[in-house]
């Protein structure tokens, strides 16, 4: 990231009041938020919520990755986008709602569907990156990209009522010296094609899309910021129906990543 600490204007400061009172924040956390570059893939369920928490919040760049259209049936779940919307590239329609809700975020769309191809660029402009896909191909080139040029990765899933978190950075080191697990480890292998039913076909609770992307939101903010645990190593499994939340640690697989 910029290290210039950028000024915050007597108009940024009344809107990010709250946060700067947080002594964990403050002014110098709420000035590296504004000087952050964080990169959304997909501007759906997930996307939606973590575009607008990170919108609010001040994080002065935003990218978006997505080459769909709004649908009427989006508009259950993806909260960003509104009637008025369907038919619209997301990435516009997106960007839209951001600029009437924080005028001070800058927002570079990318209309385009990532593939192992162009995930290494993409990423490598950004310095947090965050993965609301909805297909296994992107979510491995992403977080291929991701290790390969040292960026954070803030990735979530979702399905019927269930969700789950985790932050990776397979490039960092413990402190005893042991390497960080990537996606990989966690998932060494996608599911072969068909196995695992799409939104369209399982159906999904559009509210639980706002649980998991708040929280994908907020492990941006402690990257960002460098307060808290980030949920490096940790996977965060949420069922909707029984309200409870659950966490694993799990560790690098022998093979590597």
């Amino acid at each position: 990231m910029n290290e210039i600490s950028p000024a915050l204007s007597a108009e940024e400061l009344e809107r990010y009041a709250r946060h700067i009172v947080l002594p964990e924040i403050g002014g110098a956390g709420q000035q590296k938020l504004k000087r952050a570059r964080v990169l959304v893939l997909g501007a759906g369920g997930l996307g939606a919520p973590v575009l607008a928490y990170l919108a609010a919040a001040g994080v002065g760049t935003l990218g978006i990755v997505d080459d769909d259209r709004v649908s009427l049936s989006n508009l259950q779940r993806q909260v960003i986008h509104d009637t008025g919307s369907v038919g619209a590239a997301k990435v516009d329609s997106a960007r839209m709602a951001i600029g009437r809700l924080n005028p001070h975020a800058a927002v570079e769309t990318h209309l385009t569907r990532l593939d192992a191809a162009n995930a290494r660029p993409l990423v490598a402009d950004y310095d947090v990156v965050v993965d609301g896909s909805d297909n296994f191909s992107a979510r491995y080139a992403l977080a291929d990209a991701c290790a390969a040029e040292s960026r954070p990765l803030v990735t979530a899933a979702v399905g019927r009522f269930d969700g789950s978190l985790t932050v990776l950075k397979p490039y960092e080191r413990r402190a005893d010296g042991t390497a960080l697990p990537g996606y990989r480890d966690l998932f060494p292998n996608p599911p072969p094609e068909g196995v695992v039913p799409s939104c369209a076909e399982a159906g999904i609770v559009g509210a639980l899309t706002g649980v998991m992307g708040s929280l994908q939101a907020m492990e941006v903010i402690k990257l960002i910021t460098g307060i808290g645990e980030p949920l490096v190593g940790r996977l965060l499994m949420y069922d909707a129906l029984s309200a409870r939340f659950e966490t694993i640690r799990f560790g690098r697989h022998k093979a590597g990543f």
